[in-house]
């Protein structure tokens, strides 16, 4: 059982994919597979995606919303789904 709490993402980090995670865009949004884990994620969202897909080129996570155009109302929600990614191991943290 993981013991993070999937509500709480830091957007104040830096995040990227994990390297074992190869990302397939598709019309619904896009299918994660993790080839370390095994593990198969849906993303049924496209801004989602291109969250996902710019992580690594902002300094923090709340950089790489804004910059996809999420507001601050809907924060939250991207938040949450990106700790979702967090805790099944498709997402990584960046160590400065």
């Amino acid at each position: 059982m993981s013991t993070k709490n999937t509500a709480t993402l830091d957007l104040n980090q830096a995040w990227r994919v994990h390297p074992q995670v190869s990302i397939r865009p598709e019309p619904f949004g896009a299918l994660l597979y993790h080839f370390g884990t095994r593990k198969l994620s849906f993303l049924k969202d496209r801004r989602l995606l291109e969250i996902v897909q710019v992580l690594s080129d902002y300094p923090t996570a709340r950089q790489a919303c804004s910059v996809i155009g999420i507001t601050e109302s809907e924060l939250p929600q991207f938040q949450r789904a990106l700790a979702t990614l967090r805790d099944s191991q498709m997402l990584i943290e960046v160590s400065v």
